[in-house]
């Protein structure tokens, strides 16, 4: 059953709140969906963030009104009163993580800014633009090579592995890339991170994975991935993602 679960926050800078802002508009295509609380909204605050580094978050903590809500700190000298703190610098998939194991929001079906009901199935002609598929497996690697012709993008170089398709990429100028998560030689994040800032950086990389979850979402888009998609990809997700390049 779908739920939505208000925020409160206390502090941070401009650049966290817009980070965490994108956050909550991710979570919207969840069951459970996370959002600022404000004095106007419907219900009562379910948890509250504090910034540790704020004056505001230590009168927060200590408050008599919140004795009854969870209490997030990030920073340190995190009040006793506090359910539970994460240290800076940190990262927001570890708020994420917290938040599900609080509200348990289950199972995800979201992409990053992929609206699947508007791709058609298939794509009027694209310009021409070379692609690069990073799989150990043949028969998704030929799947995403299909798909992408019907797209009418038939230039593509096919990886088995993370050295193999960091080597093509230190030849060529790739406009995009598709990698399977399960590359067995390193980490898909980190493969991820260096076809991103390369000699020649690909400017638009997914991620393909099974059993997706929100964290993991948060950290591809944190990471630079503009998608995480099925393994192998929905062709409406594949083709919406496709759409925007």
């Amino acid at each position: 059953m779908a739920q939505r679960i208000y925020i409160k926050v206390v502090g941070f800078s401009e650049e966290e709140r817009h980070a965490l802002n994108t956050l909550f508009r991710l979570s919207e295509q969840c069951l459970t969906m996370y959002q600022l609380w404000s004095p106007q909204a419907r219900a009562p605050a379910g948890m509250a963030l504090l910034d540790g580094d704020s004056y505001e978050a230590r009168l927060e903590a200590e408050s008599p009104l919140n004795s009854g809500m969870k209490l997030l700190w990030i920073g340190a000298d995190a009040p006793p009163s506090v359910w539970r703190s994460i240290a800076r610098p940190f990262q927001w998939p570890e708020v994420i993580e917290a938040l599900d194991t609080v509200f348990n929001p289950g199972s995800v079906d979201l992409d990053l800014d992929v609206t699947p009901s508007e791709a058609p199935d298939s794509l009027p002609p694209l310009p021409p633009k070379l692609a690069l598929i990073v799989s150990p497996s043949r028969d998704e690697r030929l799947y995403l090579r299909a798909r992408l012709s019907l797209a009418h993008l038939t230039q593509a170089d096919e990886a088995e592995s993370g050295a193999e398709a960091l080597q093509l990429a230190r030849g060529k100028q790739y406009d995009f890339a598709l990698v399977d998560f399960r590359v067995p030689d390193m980490d898909a994040w980190n493969l991820l991170r260096q076809l991103k800032q390369g000699k020649r950086p690909i400017q638009h990389v997914a991620l393909t994975k099974a059993q997706r979850s929100l964290p993991e979402h948060v950290r591809a888009w944190w990471g630079g991935a503009e998608a995480l998609l099925d393994s192998p990809p929905h062709p409406q997700r594949l083709n919406a993602w496709l759409r925007r390049l």
